[in-house]
């Protein structure tokens, strides 16, 4: 039996569409994944749990693409800058005015509006939020002192349009409409036209002023219109840009994936060939320990331990790697059985090798196009067992993977309430990353087909 060389096994590949098709699909998930790594910042990775980070996205937001199929035109996310900024001293007062300018051109109201500030002060200070609208009303929404510092400290606020000053001032100006507009939404009545709740659309200024005893100084502020749309997926309920966890999924899944398939793969193959080659009551102890563990349940063994243990990912690798070697286990040993009857096995023997040099010299390498196949196609069933624990609870929640957006979705009804692009992307991704490796793992095997007799 000849061994199958690296560059036979690299010309009987190339000529097998289907995993040429497998490797330009793992080669554009790596490339991605170098680009997450060294594009998306390392913070949206690390506070993808934190609800905090994300209060500046709108929530549910639809993707922003979908407005290019749609007649009417949904409200876009906008996060505006300040862009003007005027300094006013009296003899006892200092006045900052600065002042947020929107071309509104779409044809539903926004979601929100939230200000968001921070400002170097010291002494007492008074902030007030007008807004003046297309039509040259204009509007006051709030007004509140910032807490006294008796030096200068550094205060951050957001201001949302939910507040009830807000909606206790836009109360107070029912006169500038004709209709009702009692039960409408801060947003609503901002963006609504005067004689019929439809939006108007045309240029909108916001304008914060903040005066104070001493001086003043903004630090930082921004003014958040919210749409309905965002981003290439949209965001979910929580407000995270659903992108984010898509991009950090993919270098999660292939680690998850690899590291597990390449361990249990190795450690079935050593485990096998050298079970098959000794034989005897060495062969039988061991295929009795590989009995065992083929006949525990996996995945109700792996809820139990998640729940009993830890749902750390590092330790969801380790369980995957304890219940994956025993399949290919048997199998490496039916084939070490085989090859260790060959001619060239024996010659090994009569020149006086050592079993662990002929096992590792003469019988894997002949299994190795096998092993190949395995590991590619062990992967996918790495991702979606993970997958699976993630989106009964039961994966680690510091990890943006695809289960544990699906996990999120499930929580928060996305399925019932029809937010698809919660759902869609990430079963689209953990189909796309098991497709790939499936088909790399059925060139590789009927790559080694041949080589092995069996075809």
């Amino acid at each position: 039996m000849s061994m199958l060389t690296s560059s036979q096994l690299k010309e009987s590949f190339l000529k097998n569409r289907i995993g040429l098709v497998g490797i330009g699909i793992l080669a554009g998930l790596i490339v991605v994944s170098a680009l997450t790594v060294v594009f998306v910042p390392l913070e949206t990775y690390r506070q993808w749990n934190n609800p905090a980070s994300w209060t500046s996205m709108p929530k549910s937001a639809l993707p922003a693409w979908v407005n290019y199929f749609s007649d009417k035109k949904i409200p876009e996310h906008q996060i505006i800058e300040g862009s003007q900024t005027i300094l006013q001293k009296s003899q006892s007062t200092y006045t900052l005015i600065q002042s947020f300018e929107s071309d509104y051109a779409f044809d539903y109201f926004p979601d929100d509006l939230i200000l968001q500030y921070k400002v170097a002060y010291s002494g007492s200070s008074i902030i007030q939020i007008h807004v003046i609208r297309p039509d040259g009303i204009q509007m006051d929404l709030y007004r509140s002192s910032i807490p006294f510092a008796e030096s200068e400290t550094v205060f951050s606020d957001r201001v949302f349009s939910t507040n009830e000053m807000i909606r206790k001032n836009l109360r107070l100006q029912t006169a500038a409409f004709s209709f009702p507009i009692e039960g409408l939404s801060a947003s609503e009545i901002v963006f609504s036209k005067t004689d019929l709740n439809e939006v108007l659309k045309g240029r909108y200024v916001f304008l914060v002023k903040i005066t104070g005893t001493d001086e003043i100084s903004i630090l930082d502020s921004q003014m958040i219109i919210g749409g309905k749309v965002f981003g290439i997926i949209g965001t979910d309920e929580l407000r995270r840009d659903l992108s984010i966890g898509i991009l950090w999924g993919i270098p999660v899944a292939l680690f998850i994936g690899i590291v597990v398939s390449v361990g249990s793969v190795v450690a079935g193959l050593v485990f096998g060939v050298y079970a098959g080659y000794k034989g005897g009551k060495t062969d039988e102890s061991m295929m009795r320990i590989n009995d065992i563990i083929y006949a525990l349940p996996a995945l109700p063994f792996l809820i139990i331990l998640s729940v009993t243990t830890s749902n750390s990912i590092f330790l969801l690798i380790g369980f995957l790697m304890i219940f994956g070697w025993v399949g290919v286990a048997k199998v490496s040993r039916s084939m070490a059985l085989q090859i260790k009857t060959r001619q060239f096995v024996d010659a090994a023997k009569v020149m006086g090798q050592k079993d662990s040099k002929i096992i590792t010299k003469h019988i894997i390498p002949q299994i190795l196009p096998y092993a190949l196949a395995s590991i590619a196609i062990s992967v996918p069933a790495a991702i979606t067992t993970e997958a699976g624990l993630s989106f009964l609870g039961l994966g680690d929640p510091s990890f943006p993977t695809w289960g544990q957006i699906l996990h999120d979705a499930k929580s928060y009804g996305a399925a019932a309430r029809g937010l698809w692009w919660w759902i869609m992307p990430p079963g689209i991704m953990i189909a796309v990353t098991g497709l790939a490796f499936v088909f790399i793992g059925n060139a590789l095997e009927s790559t080694a087909n041949p080589k092995l007799g069996r075809r």
